[in-house]
């Protein structure tokens, strides 16, 4: 069992066993901080932006029932866009989690030195559009929620954590064929010539469209709460900040 747990380190004294858990973990806590403060603190501010700028463009379009909504979403899918920043830490996160050789013993400034920057931002272009829709969908299904359940009155945690988790949930669904084909782009060598679209060739080949969901439900199972937890908790802070300087 200790040898199908810890794998090469089964043998090593209990630290060292127990670290072989957490792969990668300096570049999945640096990602996961820099994408929560970004995305949750960023997105607002945009939307702010755009009920300023473009609310009576939005109205026209989609009516002022649903505009909000589309606003929010919109919001979040730019958000999404430019997250596409922090992706080298998402790529070295991957990496030392499924192609630990690749990395060596090497620390981040070290990887940074020696590899070439453009390979640290490979799949850059599939990251944006598996964000895209992904935010687009977290930010507008938690709005809808918020609209279409509580008629946007959010006066107890327990409403933001059900919005959270509709949003969650949509947003995870709906990234899922896109989040397969950036993790097979990031997983492979530095060295490896596959473009995207070779990727999703190759995947279809071997392994047919449902490939595109493989994973769905332990991802919904494992991702979902992590994302419902922060989400929910930065929008119920917001929400509080916003209540203690309006009054």
């Amino acid at each position: 069992m200790s040898e199908i747990v810890f794998k090469q380190a089964h043998e090593k004294p209990l630290g060292t066993r127990v670290m072989s858990l957490y792969p990668g973990m300096q570049f999945a806590v640096a990602y996961k901080a820099f994408q929560r403060i970004y995305k949750f603190g960023g997105q607002p501010l945009v939307y702010a932006a755009m009920d300023r700028n473009f609310k009576e463009s939005f109205e026209n379009t989609f009516g002022k029932k649903h505009s909000k909504t589309m606003m929010q979403a919109t919001a979040g899918c730019l958000m999404g866009i430019g997250e596409v920043g922090l992706l080298p830490l998402d790529v070295l996160k991957i990496k030392a989690q499924t192609n630990a050789e690749a990395l060596g013993n090497r620390g981040l400034f070290t990887i940074l030195r020696q590899e070439k920057l453009r390979d640290l931002y490979r799949g850059a272009g599939w990251t944006m559009v598996r964000n895209a829709p992904g935010s687009f969908s977290l930010f507008g299904a938690n709005a809808w929620a918020k609209d279409t359940l509580f008629n946007n009155n959010l006066d107890a945690y327990w409403k933001t954590f059900v919005t959270s988790t509709v949003g969650s949930v949509a947003s995870i669904v709906v990234a899922s064929p896109m989040d397969v084909i950036k993790t097979r782009i990031q997983n492979r060598d530095f060295n490896d010539p596959r473009s995207g679209g070779q990727v999703i060739k190759d995947l279809l080949k071997q392994e047919g469209p449902t490939a595109f969901f493989k994973g769905l439900t332990p991802k919904v199972l494992t991702v979902a709460p992590k994302l419902i937890f922060s989400f929910s908790i930065a929008q119920y802070i917001t929400q509080q900040c916003e209540a203690a300087l309006s009054s």
